[in-house]
Parts: C-alpha cells; sequence; structure tokens
C-alpha cells in the first residue's frame, strides 16, 4: 500500500502566509511577511531562488496562483493593488498590472474542451507572424532604468500566452471585486452585484459557472460565509470567439507596453543629449557678458571669419577643441540612437497594432459571432485612427531629426575648423571647404538655438534652446514650443484645396502643435476604450444563479489567516462538477461538509451535501504491534481540507480528547464511498445551513494507513497536488513546514530508513532495525511513523532527526 515518505523539512525565518504547488513541476511557491516570493524544490525543500519586495511592486503579498503550465507564478500586492506574473524559470517580472482592490485570492484555470472548435485558431494565430516583422529586442544600455524589465524580448507575447488553448485568471477582492484576464493579461470580464469580500474563487474548465466564496460583514452579527455560482454560459458557448479575441487584445496590450518602453529609451537617449548641452553650450552662452547677442557674434564669425576677444576666449576657454569634439560626436551619437529607436521600435511596433487592430475590426463587423462579446466596430475604428496619427507623429519627428542632426554636424564642423585657425593649428584639407548649403545649415542651427526669442527660452530661462527634438519627447500638455513649419509642404498644400480630402475620414490627424508623448496618451486612452467594452459587456452578461448561506465566522477564528480558512473549492472536470469542503466547528467540531454543485446551472444535481463524521474508529491503530492508544479511537476536528484529487481528500485533524491539544494527524480520506449517499437534504434558502444541519446526511469514514501522525510539529494547513503526489504541511506558527510524497513505495521509504540507520547505529543493530522495518511493512501500519517510533524505542535517534532539522534551517 502507498505510504507518506518525508522528503523535507525546514524552519523558515519568516512566518508563510501563502503556498501554492505548481502544477505540474515539484516546486512551490511560498509568500513570507516580509513581502519575499520564494521559490522550492520537493527534494530537501531546497530553495530554487527568492524574489525580494520592491517599490515597483510592494512588499504586502495577499494571495498567490500558478499558470497552468508551471511557466508562469502570479501574485497579488495589496499595498500597491497589482497583479503581478514572474517567470518562474529566472523569478524575472513579466508583467505587471493595477486592480481597483486588493486582490486576496485569484485561481488560474485552463479550458478544458474536446472538440476541435479551437484547431483552427493555432493555423489562424500563426498568420500574422507571416507578415509582421519580428520585433527588435531595446536596447540593453538602455533598458536597465525600467526596474521592471530587464529586457524586452520580441517573442515575449508569445512566452506569456503559452499555448493556444485558453486559460483564465480570475482576482477576487473585497466590495465584490471579481475580474478575469484572458491569459493573465487582457481583462475579458468585470463581474457585479456580488457582496461581501471575496475569500475563494473557482472557475469551471467548460467555462460554465465561476464560483465564489464571500464573506458578509455586519454591524449586529459576525460575518457569515456565502457560496454564490455565477452564470458564465456566454464565456461557454462563445469560446472560439472568445479566444480570438482575446488573445488578439493580449498582443494589442503587450505592443503597446513595447511602444512605452522604446519611448522610455528615446528620452532617456535626448537626456544625455540634454546633459551634455547643459555642461557646455549653456554654460558657454550664460557666462557671455557683453551685450552683444551670441548669435550674432557667431554670424559674425560665420560672415567674417574673426570672433571678439570675449568670443574667442570663451571658445578657447570653456568649449576647447578637444570638448568640442567630444560633445559632437555625443550628440551625433544620440540623435543615431533616438532615429534607429524610431525606425525599428515605433514604426514596427505601430505597424504591428495596425494590424492587430484592423483583424480585430473585421471580426467586429462579423456581428453573428462577435457582437455578443461586446466588439464594438466604431470604438475600433477609432483606436485604428489614433494608432495611425501616432505613426505620422513618429514619421514627422524622423524628418526633425534628420533635418537636425544636419544643422549639428555643419555648425560643429564649421566651428572645429574655426577654432582650429584661432589656435593657429593645421586645418586638414577636407574640413577646409564649405559649400553654399553648409553655410545655410549653420545659420539655420544659430536661429534655431541661440535665438533670443522668450517664446523660444527654454523651461529653465537658459539662453540656448534645445527644443528641436526633445520637445516632442516631452510628456507634457503644453503644445510644442519650435512646431515644424508646413510651408512650400505640396501635400499639405494639396489638401488643403481638396474640398474631398479636407475633411475626409480616410486621413490621419497630424496634431501639428502636440508632441509624440500627447499622441501616445491619445493613442493609448483610444485603445483602452476599445478593449474595455468587452469586459464591460461580458461581466454584465454574468448573473447569480444560486446563492447559499453557509454559516458565520466564529469570534475565535475573525483573526485568523484567511487563505488557509476554509471553504475550499474544487472543479471535478470529468463529472462537470464543484466541490466546496467546509466545517462549522461551533455546531459540530467532528464534521466536515462537503457540497457539490453541477458546472452547468440549469443541471441538478441530487444529493449535492453530505457530511463526514471524523468520529468513526480506525480501521487499524498507528502501531499494529501494540494494543491501540485511545487517541486512535477519538474524535477529531479538522484544521484544514484540500481536494487530493477528484476522489480523494488531504485532511490535517486534531485530536479532540487530547488535553494538551497537541495530537495532529495527516491523512487522505477516499471519498467514493462517502459521496455515493442515498438520503437527500432539503435546503431552505431563508436559513443558513448552520440552522438546519439535522436533516444533512452524515457518512462515516475509516483511513486506515493512509494517515499519519505528525510527531514534534503543530500541523495546521496542508498545501496538495495530486498530479504530483506531494503534500507541504505547514505548522501553526507559520514557520516550520514539512514536504511529504503522499505515493511513495513503502520500499523505497525503507531503503531510505536503512541507510539513515546504518550511520546511526552498528552492524547489527541495524540489521534488527531493518528487520523491524519490513514486519511492520508486511501487517500494513504506517511505514514512516512506525519507523520513527521503532528508532525512538531502540536508539534515542530522535536527537538525530533534530540535529538533521536543525541543519535545513535557514
Amino acid at each position: 500500500m502507498p505510504a507518506f515518505r518525508q522528503v523535507g523539512e525546514k524552519q523558515l525565518p519568516n512566518p508563510i502566509l501563502y503556498m501554492a504547488w505548481s502544477p505540474n513541476r515539484d516546486l512551490i511557491a511560498l509568500a513570507n511577511t516580509s513581502g519575499e516570493v520564494l521559490l522550492h524544490r520537493l527534494a530537501n525543500f531546497q530553495r530554487v531562488w527568492s524574489l525580494l519586495p520592491n517599490e515597483n511592486t510592494g512588499k504586502e503579498i495577499t494571495s498567490l496562483a500558478w499558470r497552468p503550465d508551471g511557466k508562469v507564478l502570479a501574485f497579488s500586492v495589496g499595498d500597491t493593488k497589482q497583479v503581478v506574473l514572474c517567470d518562474a524559470e529566472k523569478a524575472e517580472i513579466l508583467h505587471l498590472f493595477a486592480v481597483e482592490y486588493p486582490a486576496f485570492c485569484m485561481h488560474w484555470m485552463e479550458v478544458q474542451d474536446d472538440s476541435s472548435t479551437l484547431s483552427s485558431f493555432s493555423e489562424s494565430e500563426d498568420e500574422s507572424s507571416r507578415f509582421l516583422p519580428k520585433l527588435p529586442s531595446l536596447p540593453k544600455s538602455y533598458s536597465t532604468t525600467s526596474k521592471i524589465f530587464s529586457e524586452e524580448k520580441s517573442d515575449e507575447v508569445t512566452n506569456l500566452l503559452g499555448e493556444v488553448r485558453l486559460n483564465i485568471l480570475v482576482v477576487g477582492g473585497p466590495s465584490g471585486f471579481v475580474e478575469l484576464y484572458a491569459y493573465g493579461l487582457y481583462k475579458i470580464a468585470t463581474l457585479g452585484g456580488i457582496s461581501g469580500t471575496c475569500r475563494s474563487l473557482g472557475l469551471s474548465s467548460d467555462l460554465k459557472s465561476l464560483s465564489v466564496i464571500t464573506e458578509i460583514r455586519s454591524t449586529e452579527d459576525n460575518p457569515e460565509i456565502h457560496y454564490i455560482q455565477l452564470d458564465t454560459g456566454l464565456l461557454s458557448s462563445c469560446l472560439p470567439e472568445l479566444t480570438k479575441m482575446a488573445r488578439k487584445f493580449t498582443h494589442i496590450s503587450t505592443l503597446l507596453r513595447y511602444l512605452r518602453l522604446s519611448l522610455t529609451c528615446m528620452c532617456e537617449a535626448w537626456e544625455d543629449i540634454l546633459m551634455q548641452m547643459d555642461l557646455r553650450l549653456t554654460k558657454f552662452v550664460q557666462e557671455k557678458n557683453t551685450s552683444t547677442q551670441v548669435q550674432d557674434e557667431f554670424l559674425e564669425l560665420l560672415l567674417w571669419g574673426h570672433a571678439s576677444s570675449e568670443l574667442q576666449a570663451l571658445l578657447m576657454n570653456q568649449l576647447t577643441v578637444k570638448g568640442l569634439k567630444m560633445l559632437g560626436q555625443s550628440i551625433d551619437s544620440s540623435y543615431s540612437s533616438i532615429q534607429k529607436l524610431v525606425i525599428s521600435h515605433l514604426q514596427s511596433g505601430s505597424e504591428a497594432l495596425l494590424y492587430h487592430l484592423s483583424e480585430v475590426k473585421g471580426m467586429a463587423l462579423w456581428r453573428q459571432k462577435f457582437q455578443p462579446l461586446g466588439l464594438d466596430p466604431a470604438a475600433i475604428e477609432d483606436a485604428i485612427v489614433a494608432v495611425g496619427s501616432f505613426t505620422l507623429k513618429a514619421s514627422e519627428l524622423l524628418q526633425v531629426i534628420d533635418k537636425s542632426m544636419k544643422n549639428f554636424k555643419a555648425f560643429f564642423r564649421w566651428l572645429y575648423v574655426a577654432m582650429l585657425r584661432m589656435s593657429e593649428d593645421h586645418v586638414p584639407p577636407e574640413l577646409n571647404k564649405m559649400t553654399q548649403k553648409d553655410l545655410a545649415f549653420v545659420a539655420d542651427f544659430l536661429s534655431e538655438h541661440f535665438s533670443a526669442n522668450e517664446e523660444l527660452f527654454d523651461r529653465k530661462g537658459k539662453y540656448f534652446n534645445v527644443e528641436r527634438v526633445g520637445q516632442y519627447l516631452k510628456d507634457e500638455d503644453e503644445d510644442l514650443v519650435s512646431p515644424p513649419s508646413m510651408e512650400g509642404n505640396q501635400w499639405v498644400t494639396f489638401v488643403k484645396q481638396s474640398t474631398y480630402l479636407k475633411d475626409s475620414p480616410l486621413l490621419f490627424p497630424t496634431y501639428p502643435q502636440k508632441s509624440l508623448h500627447f499622441v501616445k496618451r491619445m493613442m493609448e486612452g483610444s485603445i483602452d476604450l476599445c478593449l474595455q467594452k468587452p469586459a464591460e459587456v461580458i461581466g454584465h452578461s454574468i448573473k447569480q444563479a444560486v446563492c447559499l448561506r453557509l454559516y458565520t465566522v466564529p469570534e475565535s477564528s475573525e483573526n485568523a489567516l484567511r487563505l488557509f480558512e476554509l471553504p475550499s473549492l474544487w472543479n471535478d472536470k470529468k463529472a462537470g462538477m464543484h466541490y466546496v469542503v467546509f466545517c462549522m466547528p461551533d455546531i459540530s467540531p467532528s464534521k466536515i461538509y462537503i457540497l457539490r454543485r453541477a458546472t452547468d446551472p440549469n443541471r441538478s444535481v441530487p444529493k449535492g451535501l453530505v457530511a463526514l463524521n471524523l468520529n468513526t474508529p480506525l480501521n487499524s491503530s498507528i502501531d499494529d504491534e501494540t494494543p491501540a492508544p485511545a487517541s486512535a479511537y477519538s474524535s477529531y476536528s479538522c484544521l484544514d481540507a484540500r481536494f487530493y484529487d477528484d476522489e480523494t481528500l488531504t485532511v490535517v485533524l486534531r485530536s479532540l480528547e487530547d488535553d494538551e491539544n497537541k495530537m495532529r494527524i495527516l491523512t487522505q480520506l477516499h471519498l467514493n464511498s462517502a459521496v455515493s449517499w442515498d438520503e437527500e437534504f432539503t435546503w431552505d434558502l431563508t436559513l443558513r445551513l448552520e440552522q438546519q444541519t439535522e436533516g444533512i446526511p452524515v457518512q462515516g469514514l475509516t483511513w486506515g494507513n493512509q494517515s499519519r501522525e505528525m510527531d514534534n510539529i503543530k500541523a495546521q494547513f496542508v498545501a496538495v497536488n495530486g498530479i504530483r503526489k506531494v503534500a507541504c504541511v505547514l505548522s501553526a506558527n507559520l514557520r516550520h513546514v514539512r514536504v511529504f510524497e503522499m505515493d511513495a513505495e513503502e520500499e523505497e521509504e525503507e531503503e531510505e530508513r536503512a541507510d539513515e540507520s546504518q550511520e546511526m547505529s552498528s552492524d547489527q543493530d541495524r540489521l534488527e532495525d531493518t528487520m523491524t522495518y519490513q514486519s511492520d511493512a508486511g501487517e500494513g501500519r504506517d511505514g514512516v511513523g512506525g519507523a520513527e517510533e521503532a528508532q525512538v524505542a531502540g536508539q534515542g535517534s530522535q536527537d538525530i532527526l533534530d540535529e538533521t532539522a536543525g541543519s535545513d534551517t535557514l
């Protein structure tokens, strides 16, 4: 028979608030009171990585949830009201989004659909990669200032989306706050009409209903626990359309973030220019004491080839030939970086946005399929126009950069030659020639950057104006200080003179007086409206199917940790059932209640409630070789219960007859016989369940050797993963954890125990101990617990076990 085998134990420095097993790997995520997220491996509870709190995420973690494929871990932060998606491999934050309320609970579910309705989407999704170029990675040198994204990758969308199959992250919190996020990225539903604070969530894998456990507080009575089932039939009936829409909008959301980071990199490159300007040219201009304008003196130098003594002294002593050369190289490098970012990132990202929004518009026009989901063609058209305006503004910035680079290069080349002549140095022949065009560039530079016009003064009152490119990158609502001149532009003239094109909706507006940041905010606002409409429509379609009042929260547990507190939810995918496990310690301390509801709200489930009696004597005692202790036949209360799989419940029990209240048992309850009861419970919906417990059918249980006493740990909570067949037990002080393989073969355990005994005793003692273990296994008793008792009785090995546990303590 399978037995529980302990594989790790640890004393942790900070209390654990939340723990969750990875769905398909032997990894468990923990969150502690210091705001740290930890990832531990099953073997010896070895730490894989830790993610420390920071100002971007916050330090008050309120819940954990794994993506169904185990590649992404989500955790919510209460003090900053954010949900953070973290890469399970590298402990890197992939994405975060703000929520209205702190998320006290989360559930990440993958849709199970056996039909072939989703098979066509894998083919259609690949088409975008055929038509769109791969987005380039952002430069590492600039993305370092973004403390959230250390390095953006062009394939991040694919990494976050995972497989084609839809998965949905459900978050819940106070004031009935519940939201659904497709792929953990795009909000597809905002629910309303839910009363109280959400404590637990469970979306069915067929998308037909959502189970919610809420806590409703009133001023008069203790808080009440309610079970609410919400009808999400629209999600189920429109699954193919929902999947396609969600993937498209997720691409759009990620592209928006890509454009924001690209613009951040451009601003950083411009800040490098500003720093150089402040240190050199602005200081040079401000230290001039004569009444003659700097522009006039430079023009005199340009036209007549000689400078005033003051200008010559400032040039040679303050600016210097070497300093001028370095400044020119720095400005040229920064302008080139901004230009490359516009071409490779802003234009590529906006083109991809236009592509995906155009496909979404086509979906919205297919009203029979997509109108129920809230796709609005008019709102999508507005978003397309806004993206077009952003693209035009980026092109306008490219023209400004190109002109400014020509002027800068011509000015610095001319000034460099002039300073070489002042110092009587040799002037290279290739620099000694200036064309009429070069003179025009220098004149333009002087008029633009050394103008005394008050309107062109920079914000700090400096007389050196560097606003030509930087004005596009300022995140302000003011108009551009130096808007580009459209005089002589043949296209602009043609449009103004055309009656049909002047007000044509086919032409994107340009906003010539506004900055790139301003147009970007307009674009984000239009796209946000486009993204929010489906969430509102889908949210309004979700209605409450049933609300069951369960029980009042005992005063003794009002201040207890809500995460570990029952009820717990489970979705039986095969049978299409919601399970709710809860206890009512004040009414019946020795019973566990199981409520089941069909995931389809229109399908009734007979015999939907049963109570499991924990007073039933065990089949066998903990140790068969000795007379059964009284504790083996005593009553137990349930401290924590989690579904191990569809047919098994993992429970932490406490003896009610133990005077010191220390005896704890970890057990597996098989529910095959328990859920096949014959009695039917008639529920009076006007009363709480605790007020009508007499009619609830009661089933007795026996667990035999599927249990283990928890020695030297005051076990209180448990987290399990039936797929990986593991369990983690947490003590009442939240610092002591013990990890088990639940279905490990006893032969493996005996080999491990034999190895331990070999280190602790002589050869003869080892042989005797091994024989004792084998006889225990043959008689069907608890292998691990019996082995420990044999060691204590034979050799006093508890000291060695304590030393082993101590060595694992952080």
